[in-house]
Order: structure tokens, then sequence, then C-alpha cells
């Protein structure tokens, strides 16, 4: 199995222009959406404020980016990577795997948190657009798919438990990572540490049959 698609990937599906990173113009614009977003919501806020704050015309927001919503999505790609670094991790399959499975979901809560404003505004967008949950799910089925091959090569060297289909139990705990991101995202839920400690412990009771601290099941 490879992993999820690199920058350049990501960035053709959400830059009209392609792997931009570096360009005045396209940074100015993200960041004055960035800080716009830390002042309203995404749907308070309109492609000509962000143009203004940029210092450049509406027609070059539409240069680089088709709207809002994709938009958010290029200021989601360090999110993107920390999922592709987690997930990365997850796949090498080495070291004691409930330090490695509480070390990648730590890395997933950290991203959130350096922009939790960011990660609000793609829920926002995700709801209201289309092609940003078609890329979201894209997204999602590429680190399922990898994960799922894990679970196999776990399964096959008599690491792993046995269980349903490895790729509808990779799709079920990646749904637990989104449910939890989102809540912590917007300030309800258990704490972060609770969070953390809470889905470490049923993704390794669920892959490898055992508990957070190794030790195996008692049921």
């Amino acid at each position: 199995m490879t992993t999820a698609p690199g920058d350049g990937a990501w960035n053709r599906l959400v830059d009209r222009r392609g792997t931009n990173r570096g360009d005045a113009r396209r940074d100015a614009l993200l960041t004055a959406f960035d800080e716009l977003l830390r002042e309203q919501s995404l749907d308070e806020i309109n492609v000509a404020e962000i143009s203004q704050r940029a210092g450049v015309t509406r027609s070059a927001f539409y240069f680089y980016f088709e709207n809002k919503a994709l938009a958010v999505m290029a200021l989601m790609q360090d999110l993107y990577d920390a999922a592709a670094d987690a997930n990365e991790l997850l796949v090498k399959a080495e070291g004691d795997p409930g330090q490695r499975i509480r070390q990648a979901i730590t890395m997933l809560f950290d991203s959130v948190d350096t922009s939790p404003h960011t990660y609000r505004a793609l829920l926002e967008a995700r709801a209201s657009s289309g092609t940003v949950r078609q890329m979201w799910d894209a997204g999602r089925a590429d680190f399922a798919g990898v994960i799922a091959g894990m679970i196999e090569t776990e399964r096959a060297a008599g690491r792993a438990s046995e269980g349903p289909d490895a790729t509808a139990v990779a799709a079920v705990l990646l749904d637990l990572n989104d449910h939890a991101l989102e809540r912590h995202s917007l300030g309800s839920g258990p704490s972060r540490e609770e969070h953390i400690e809470a889905l470490a412990f049923i993704w390794l009771r669920t892959i490898y049959g055992t508990d957070i601290h190794g030790k195996g099941s008692t049921s």
C-alpha cells in the first residue's frame, strides 16, 4: 500500500494553478483569509474582504481558488500533512503498538490545536460544499486503504486479532477520530487528554485485542 497523496497532488485538487507555495499573491491571500477566520466564521467572510486585506484584486483570488470553500482546503494543508505523517507512523507497525497509536492520534490533535479556527472553517466548508465533501471523502478513503493494509499485514503476522473486514474497521476508526477532533475543535466533549486516551484504547483494542497498556483482553 502507498501513503496518501503528497503535497503536489493536494494542491492540484484545491488550487487552480497547481502547486504554488511561495507565490507571494497566493500566500498573501491565504494569510489574509487565516486572519479573518480568527475573527469571523466562514459564512461571514466574503471574497472582497479577503482580497482587500491581502492587497490584491478579487480576480486575483479567483485566479487561484474557485471559491472560499476550496481556499479553506488550501489552508488545511498542514492538517493534511499531519494526517499523512500519522498514517505513515501507523503503517510502519514498528515498536510498541500502544505508544505508536497514541502518538499518531496526538499528532492529529496537535495539528487541530495549532489552528482550531481553520478546522472549524473546514467543518463549515464540508457541510456547505459538495466539492469539499468529495475531496474529504476521497482523502479519507486513501487513508483508510493504507490503514486497512496495515491491519491485514498485522493479522497475517499473528500480531493483530482477527475480525471484520479490515477496510470497514479502518473506516470506522477514522470516523471516531473525525468526530473526536470535531468536538475538540468546538470545545465540547471530554478533555483533550481524555479524548486521546479513549481513542487510543479503542484503536488498540479493535486492532490488537489489547488495552492501551498492552495487556491482553480480559473478555
